[in-house]
């Protein structure tokens, strides 16, 4: 039975934060570069700070300890995602590709635009496991290494070819990476991809409506659903002829000056 406590309201906060989140941070990594410095000091306050809720929500297992943990992953995850977005921690090499690379030369000089931002983002999903590896509320670190893993998939995918980059959605100083991605195309990797999120998308559903109604077992499945069905949302867009970036307009004060300059 569906109950409204363990699996609806799970699935609004994660929505709602997922959607401002994202155009939180599109909005701060499309401004003027000198503000940069000041939003990545005020990421990395939020982050560490996310750091310690995730500790303290880890020693308890009550439901609100499973909210706290979760928003406490998303506030990590977003440190992350707006020192990559602002060019800060991408990779040591920042220019276009090569061409006429093919093969595993190809894909050396694609990781090296993001090697940092990898790199980063894999010693914080060790961090984060080896700080919940014996407590009873692990769902900070089950929620950033889940991330990781979609968003580790989706770069691969963007690299092999997909029929929709999405490239509106990188900035300004991130466009070089747009000559990384693979050709428009449909592949068998896509398709995996798009069947695997959804296994788990599945697999964790099936813990939510198993676990007792209202417990923090019900509470936590049902937020790591909710993530892992945006994650096979997010990937059904690099297959479909459907720009996700108009979902975050308000959130391109640049690009929308630039229109009205356009039009005037």
């Amino acid at each position: 039975m569906v109950s409204w406590s363990g699996h609806i309201v799970p699935f609004i906060v994660t929505v709602a934060i997922w959607f401002v989140a994202t155009g939180l941070i599109a909005w701060a990594d499309n401004r003027e570069r000198t503000t940069f410095s000041r939003s990545l000091i005020v990421g990395s306050v939020a982050g560490i700070a996310g750091l310690i809720v995730i500790l303290a929500a880890s020693l308890s297992t009550e439901v609100w300890a499973v909210y706290l943990g979760f928003v406490g992953a998303l506030m990590v995850w977003g440190w992350h995602e707006l020192s990559f977005l602002t060019g800060a921690s991408a990779g040591p090499r920042r220019g276009l590709a090569d061409p006429g690379l093919t093969g595993v030369a190809r894909f050396r000089q694609a990781a090296a635009t993001v090697m940092h931002h990898e790199v980063a983002l894999a010693v914080t999903a060790l961090l984060l496991i080896s700080l919940s590896w014996d407590v009873p509320n692990q769902i900070g670190a089950t929620v950033f290494v889940l991330m990781f893993a979609m968003r580790l998939i989706s770069k691969i995918n963007l690299f092999v070819g997909v029929p929709n980059s999405s490239s509106e959605m990188l900035p300004e100083q991130l466009a070089y990476l747009k000559s990384y991605f693979g050709p428009s195309r449909v592949t068998r990797l896509l398709i995996m991809s798009i069947a695997v999120l959804t296994g788990v998308t599945i697999w964790f559903a099936a813990l939510a409506l198993a676990a007792p109604v209202g417990s923090a077992e019900m509470v936590g499945a049902s937020l790591l659903t909710t993530l892992a069905l945006l994650g096979v949302l997010e990937h059904l867009f690099l297959a479909l002829p459907f720009r996700d970036g108009m979902l975050w307009g308000w959130a391109y004060p640049q690009r929308k000056a630039a229109m009205t300059i356009e039009r005037d």
